[in-house]
């Protein structure tokens, strides 16, 4: 009887194959699915599958069949058979952590296939909480605490800043775990604490923290630091002036930085609180020298600046409008006082001057606005005045010229004065033509058809007088008479009119050439009988008259 049973175990032994075991990771509450003999095909004499743990049975499907459940306990509603015969449990916890044996029965061999079960599940959310208000420099502060929850297996913590991974040194960097398991699910919570000591650098650095592929939303802080340096400013726009106000501004490097602060005024100490600026009004020329800021509680920690204040003061005279008669002078005086080098430059009527202008004898041409610009570096300052010339008009010229058809005659009058004159002529003429008013100078032009021997007159005047000047017009009919004759007798009047000027001429040479006589005889007369030279003065101015009343008959009459 014993032989017999040893007999039967024997061959049950031989038959019975357990194949090496696998492991499956499923995911927290998916539907697992768990292979058969590594998901290999089906044996083709395949007589039953059966899946079983070490509670019990689970599930068997006979060839050509469905697969029955005989699970009595908590798989009952959660196993099915997939067509490969692999095991599928639905809403996996981490309590299907365990061994799943597939039983093949193919002919006479018996075969089973032992899997193993894993459960994973990512943390839900990292964040970082229990946050310190502020970093002190060189002194190690909990920055914080990391925290992510329901996860399998234990979530691993890693510290960054600024993208960074930190690495735990025991010294400045300190980063503590904790991990704490839910009875209920049996998953974990895992919490990290981060101990630092701050820098300056990190004043805007960025922390966070992460699990697998999740990260924290990133955390500053307020670093907190003694003040080691202070500096000095001026605050300005280009170089001070005097008349500015100049502010100070006194900067510290600490964190949080000083709020009141000692500044020395050439040599005045003023207290500011809440503040770290102070501002002097009104500065003067005076105001230049050696400014400084310190901290209150600490004088030795200062900081100073030389402070120049520039100044640029002109004056012109004479200034405004001024008026001035034609050839008077005027005296220009320009005086500056500065605190550096100058440029001086000028223009009239917006046009530059190559040079200071001078006044010795004023003509018409200086009238205009002259300015003077005087800089220094940036600073500028600018005088001006108004210059007009004034003066009774004068005639510089009359003028007469034939028109070009011939029928006319162009009468010219040019002037100058100031106010601008007015020109007027004792004749009636056409086609009047004035010239534009430049530099006190005006050209009045006038057309006339002279029908007989004219006397014109020219008359220019303004507020302050007039002038007036003649000029003889021959008439054009006499002229046009000559033109006519013909060609025979236009040489011999060539001949006689070149005669006639030639004798006029000879006339004009005795009459001179008699006078020079006369006046001479009655010079010597009065040194021989002690005569006064009134009386041959008198007599010499009536000759004179009489000579040049003969000239100008011989002009009109020789005149074209």
């Amino acid at each position: 009887m014993h032989f017999s049973s040893c007999l039967c175990a024997l061959l049950v032994a031989l038959v019975y194959q357990v194949s090496g075991m696998d492991t499956v990771i499923g995911l927290y509450g998916e539907t697992v699915e768990v292979p058969c003999n590594n998901g290999a095909p089906k044996p083709k004499d395949l007589f039953m599958t059966k899946w079983k743990y070490d509670d019990g049975d689970l599930l068997t499907q006979l060839k050509d069949q469905d697969a029955s459940v005989i699970a009595t306990d908590k798989y009952k509603d959660r196993v099915s058979m997939a067509e490969n015969s692999s095991l599928l449990i639905a809403a996996a916890t981490l309590k299907d952590e365990k061994t799943f044996t597939c039983m093949v029965v193919a002919g006479a061999d018996i075969s089973e296939y032992p899997v193993k079960l894993l459960i994973h599940k990512a943390p839900t959310g990292v964040e970082i909480t229990t946050l310190a208000t502020e970093l002190e420099i060189g002194k190690p502060t909990q920055l914080g605490q990391c925290s992510t929850s329901d996860a399998n297996p234990a979530a691993s913590i890693t510290w960054f800043k600024n993208k960074k991974p930190l690495v735990a040194d025991g010294k400045g960097i300190i980063i503590s775990s904790n991990v704490k398991v839910d009875e209920v699910t049996g998953l974990t919570t895992t919490s990290s604490t981060l101990q630092y000591s701050a820098e300056k650098g990190d004043t805007k650095a960025l922390f966070t923290c992460g699990a697998l592929n999740t990260l924290s939303s990133p955390v500053s802080f307020t670093v907190t630091y003694p003040t080691e340096r202070i500096s000095l400013h001026v605050i300005s726009k280009g170089p001070l002036m005097e008349g500015d106000n100049v502010t100070l501004k006194c900067k510290a490097d600490g964190n949080p930085p000083p709020t009141s602060f000692n500044f020395h005024i050439l040599g005045k100490v003023v207290k500011v609180e809440n503040s770290d600026s102070y501002t002097v009004t009104n500065v003067t020329r005076e105001s230049t020298g050696e400014y400084k800021c310190s901290i209150i509680d600490n004088a030795k920690m200062e900081d100073s600046k030389n402070i120049t204040i520039n100044y640029l003061n002109i004056s012109l005279s004479p200034s405004g409008k001024i008026i001035k008669s034609f050839g008077e002078g005027l005296a220009l005086t320009l005086q500056t006082h500065a605190s550096g080098e100058l440029k001086v430059s000028w223009t009239k009527d917006n046009g530059k001057l190559d040079s200071s202008p001078k006044f010795d004898k004023l003509t018409y041409s200086d009238s205009g606005k002259y300015e003077v610009v005087v800089t220094m570096g940036a600073l500028i300052k600018k005088a001006s005045f108004e210059l007009v010339v004034e003066g009774v008009p004068v005639i510089r010229r009359v003028a007469k010229r034939r028109g070009e058809d011939g029928q006319h005659k162009v009468l010219t009058c040019e002037a100058e004065g100031s106010p601008k004159p007015t020109v007027a002529w004792n004749v009636n003429g056409t086609s009047a033509d004035e010239s534009p008013y430049v530099n006190g100078k005006i050209t009045h032009k006038l057309t006339i058809v002279p029908t007989v021997n004219l006397t014109v007159v020219c008359t220019v005047s303004n507020e302050l007088g007039q002038d007036t000047r003649t000029i003889n017009v021959s008439t054009l009919f006499e002229e046009v008479r000559m033109d006519k004759q013909d060609s025979s007798d236009e040489g011999d009047t060539t001949k006689l009119v070149v005669g006639v000027i030639v004798g006029l001429l000879l006339a004009t040479v005795a009459v001179g050439l008699a006078y020079w006589l006369y006046v001479k005889k009655s010079k010597q007369g009065s040194w021989k009988t002690g005569e006064k030279e009134e009386g041959s003065t008198e007599e010499s101015k009536k000759l004179e008259e009489k000579i040049e009343e003969k000239l100008e008959e011989n002009s009109q009459k020789v005149e074209v």
